[in-house]
């Protein structure tokens, strides 16, 4: 049964999201606070939804948008290199409360073809590091702080691994697509 909280997480929306697992935060990076020596997202690692470490190195030469969902926006842009990683988060209003095996089948009933990741959280010490970093680079600060204030927060990655916007809850996806062009 599809709830609209859960429609609403496959709508066509950009976010980049926050890698990690029920507690275990995992990364490439040798300790937790390695994350502030990063240079690209190619340094990080993610568990996906089938459980297996990924590293974000695979996708070199791509741009990226690291999403909670996107489906369309795929769709649209895979050919011209655009890649849609998506992170489940359940830090808001517990939008995200399934497993990670609900979730899979959850995003297949609408055909989902993006690389869908484990559920992680964004903020806080428990955030990956890959978000930590994200929020901290010059183009990746937040209106008011860099605090991911709901779902559905954006960041456009360039082919070199570089955040170059990030876009907010209510940005629509007209907004991403009209920048993507400058990138793939």
């Amino acid at each position: 049964h599809v709830t609209r909280v859960a429609a609403m997480w496959l709508r066509p929306a950009v976010l980049l999201g926050v890698l990690g697992t029920r507690g275990i935060v995992r990364t490439m990076c040798a300790q937790k606070e390695d994350w502030k020596k990063a240079a690209s997202i190619y340094e990080f690692s993610a568990i996906d939804i089938d459980g297996n470490d990924v590293s974000l190195e695979k996708y070199r030469g791509y741009v990226c948008i690291i999403v909670n969902v996107l489906t369309a926006m795929h769709t649209q842009y895979a050919e011209q290199g655009l890649r849609i990683l998506a992170f489940p988060c359940n830090q808001f209003g517990s939008q995200e409360p399934g497993t990670e095996a609900e979730i899979k089948e959850f995003a297949k009933g609408y055909n989902a073809e993006f690389d869908l990741f484990s559920k992680i959280d964004v903020n806080n010490d428990t955030a990956h590091p890959l978000w930590k970093w994200m929020k901290e680079q010059p183009k990746g600060k937040g209106f008011m702080g860099n605090y991911i204030k709901w779902n559905f927060t954006k960041f456009l990655i360039d082919k070199n691994g570089q955040v170059v916007k990030r876009y907010g809850p209510k940005d629509e996806p007209f907004s991403i697509k009209k920048d993507l062009p400058q990138y793939l």
